[in-house]
């Protein structure tokens, strides 16, 4: 839909809709860019405290996607307020306040309206220096790729639905899902050697990395054994609890997507599965990725070296 829109000729637009970035940013002066984005859904999990951590936390996520740092945030509220406590949307902002006040940057207020479906989210806004932005575009060949947080929210969330979550894997999802992408973006941001960074979320890792690999005009080859997934998503995956948006990044990356044989049906699902709040994907030089790695270990992050980047026409293959 957005090649309906008009294309933006202000030369003080850095990043507009034309790209798949993460976030638009926005050129003040020769030394200062905001970063804004905005991005709401319904209800991911029961608790609704912990529904309005995972939403800021995703919203956040964009701003250190883009190398910047945020500076505030209004809430978005969409809630049935004649089928629905008050009590729960209380929780939901309390959620949201406390994700807020660890990133860093508060919450100033909001717009809200009553809706059958209750969605929560953020629209934040950053700061850059119009230097420092960082794109996912820009990935060259020979770059290491680095992925810093495991998959399988998508399916986790689809199996609490369904009521077949074990209960130690859900409470991993939830805190993977609410844990904040600060310090992974400071740390990659403050290394000065990211060529490309991106968030994963609703397109899964496979629809991201292809958004990166056409943009920058190479093969990005990735290694399924590599890529950190959470516990329990496989024998999931391989039960068919897996959510439509899931299949459906799967169909649509498929097309850009060399498997190898040995990549299972259920592996491949996993590697399309659309996440809520997943890591950050970043292409860095080879000879720095194992120091980003250890900065990154050093830091609290769990992050894994998954592929790399290759001449050739852009796609993606994936190895056993």
């Amino acid at each position: 839909m957005l090649r309906h829109l008009e294309k933006n000729h202000d030369p003080r637009v850095l990043v507009g809709h034309e790209t798949h970035d993460d976030a638009a940013v926005y050129q003040l002066s020769p030394s200062r860019a905001i970063v804004e984005t905005v991005d709401f859904f319904t209800p991911v999990v029961d608790d609704p405290y912990w529904f309005g951590r995972i939403a800021a936390a995703n919203a956040f996520s964009d701003v250190w996607a883009m190398g910047a740092r945020p500076l505030f945030a209004l809430n978005l509220v969409c809630f049935p307020v004649k089928t629905l406590s008050m009590d729960v949307l209380a929780e939901i902002l309390r959620g949201g306040a406390d994700t807020a006040r660890e990133a860093g940057a508060p919450i100033l207020g909001g717009h809200s309206i009553d809706d059958p479906e209750p969605k929560y989210g953020l629209a934040v806004t950053g700061e850059v220096h119009p230097r420092h932005v960082l794109r996912n575009v820009g990935a060259k060949p020979g770059d290491r790729l680095l992925l810093t947080k495991p998959l399988g929210a998508g399916i986790v969330t689809t199996a609490i639905k369904r009521d077949v979550a074990p209960r130690e894997v859900a409470a991993v999802a939830v805190e993977v899902m609410a844990e904040l992408n600060r310090v992974a973006g400071e740390v990659l941001a403050g290394s000065g050697a990211v060529h490309a960074l991106t968030d994963v979320t609703g397109f899964g890792l496979l629809g991201h990395a292809w958004e990166m690999a056409e943009g920058s005009g190479v093969k990005l080859r990735l290694s399924a054994r590599r890529v950190p997934v959470q516990e329990g998503v496989r024998e999931l995956a391989a039960r068919d609890v897996v959510p439509g948006g899931t299949k459906a990044n799967l169909a649509w990356v498929e097309q850009h997507t060399a498997f190898a044989p040995e990549v299972e049906p259920a592996t491949r699902l996993v590697l399309a599965d659309a996440q809520t709040n997943g890591g950050l994907l970043a292409a860095v030089p080879e000879a720095r990725a194992d120091r980003l790695l250890r900065a990154l270990e050093r830091a609290g992050v769990r992050a894994a070296e998954i592929g790399e980047a290759v001449e050739g026409e852009a796609g993606l293959e994936v190895l056993g």
